[in-house]
């Protein structure tokens, strides 16, 4: 019994001195017994259009709006929609009997012999004198054309020049406060950058569609004479022809052209004149009312197996070649002692140069080194019309 009230003593003294202490500590520190709740940051997203745009693209998780509202917006107000008319031996033509086509072309069935033919298209304003840059097979043998702007402006447009070998053409508005755009001055764009087509598909109105550069410098499609399309997966549809092909900041950096399709609707594959060619050609026309370019009169074509040289298979009889001593057979390998890719790129450089200027063509004959020096000429308009089964004159 002795032993059990010591032991109680002894706990019951421990158990004071714990009661003490924590008393002491409650009353000197009654912040230690505070418990904080979790603080949970609360961030807004950046507004639309600030930050990086591929970060963008990655997900929600970067905390950016996935968004290219503003490349629409700098790139939209500069795409119009054509429409022209030719006339036509077939009068059934659905599209003029919507009241847009009856309010855009005077008295469109006044002629009874002849029916008026629609069609649509999209173009670029792109200066701030009313330039516009579209497809030329959009307004090829058109008798009118309408065009109509982002702000349901109306007004007619006259062809400035053509150039079916790009197939692009230059139209000119005349009216005041005109959105523009400058096209890209370089050929900055890389396959898989994300870009927007901006056109008129079918008719219904201005219409943004997105993907991304499938391929560069496409070519040998048949297409046109000079071809290197960007290729993208973006939908270019019938109405979207000579719209604007722009990247993710809204800078123009091609003109759409064509789709790879068995029914002319989009499958995928369609293709752009870039914007470096586009600008070329619209400040010649702008100019001269045409394009200038270089031509020395030879039919080429790429030996089997190589790229890096091209065989002479025609010479125009006393076109600047053949007055130079070259023959069908030689092959040329170098063009002022720089190597040639192809056909492609013979094209371009001879195209590129100056009428009156000189060339040297380094190739063989025979399995011979050879040389010549050829005055390059201006390329003959009526080029455009060769047929596409012979070789091209270049």
């Amino acid at each position: 019994m002795m032993k059990m009230h010591r032991f109680m003593r002894f706990v019951g003294s421990y158990v004071l001195v714990g009661l003490l202490a924590a008393a002491g500590i409650i009353w000197l520190a009654p912040d230690l017994l505070q418990t904080e709740p979790a603080v949970i940051e609360v961030t807004e997203p950046p507004p639309a259009g600030e930050g990086d745009l591929a970060a963008a693209e990655i997900g929600s998780a970067s905390g950016y709006r996935v968004s290219y509202a503003d490349a629409v917006e700098a790139a939209m107000p500069a795409v119009v929609n054509i429409y022209t008319s030719t006339r036509a031996a077939d009068p059934r033509n659905v599209l003029l009997d919507t009241p847009l086509f009856r309010e855009l072309f005077d008295d469109p069935l006044a002629d009874d012999s002849e029916a008026l033919q629609t069609s649509l298209g999209s173009g670029v304003i792109a200066s701030d004198a009313g330039h516009v840059l579209t497809s030329h097979h959009v307004v090829e043998g058109a008798r009118q054309i309408q065009v109509m702007l982002s702000d349901n402006r109306t007004t007619s447009a006259e062809i400035v020049g053509t150039d079916p070998e790009s197939d692009l053409a230059v139209l000119k508005l005349d009216l005041p406060n005109l959105a523009h755009v400058s096209l890209a001055s370089s050929d900055r764009n890389r396959v898989g950058d994300v870009v927007l087509a901006i056109g008129n598909p079918f008719g219904v109105g201005q219409t943004v569609t997105k993907g991304i550069i499938s391929a560069l410098g496409r070519s040998e499609l048949g297409l046109a004479t000079f071809e290197n399309f960007i290729q993208t997966d973006a939908a270019i549809n019938p109405g979207s022809s000579g719209g604007a092909l722009v990247d993710a900041t809204g800078a123009v950096i091609g003109i759409n052209t064509a789709v790879f399709s068995r029914d002319g609707n989009s499958t995928g594959i369609g293709f752009a004149v870039p914007a470096p060619l586009a600008n070329a050609v619209l400040q010649d026309i702008i100019k001269h009312g045409r394009v200038i370019r270089g031509w020395i009169g030879v039919q080429v074509q790429e030996p089997s197996g190589e790229t890096s040289a091209v065989e002479i298979v025609g010479v125009l009889r006393s076109g600047p070649a053949d007055r130079a001593g070259l023959q069908a057979g030689d092959v040329i390998v170098a063009l002022e002692n720089r190597p040639l890719v192809g056909v492609s790129g013979l094209l371009d450089r001879i195209s590129s140069m100056e009428p009156g200027s000189s060339v040297t063509l380094v190739g063989e004959r025979d399995g011979e080194p050879r040389e010549w020096t050829v005055e390059v000429t201006e390329r003959p308009s009526d080029l455009a019309r060769q047929r596409p089964e012979s070789p091209p004159l270049r």
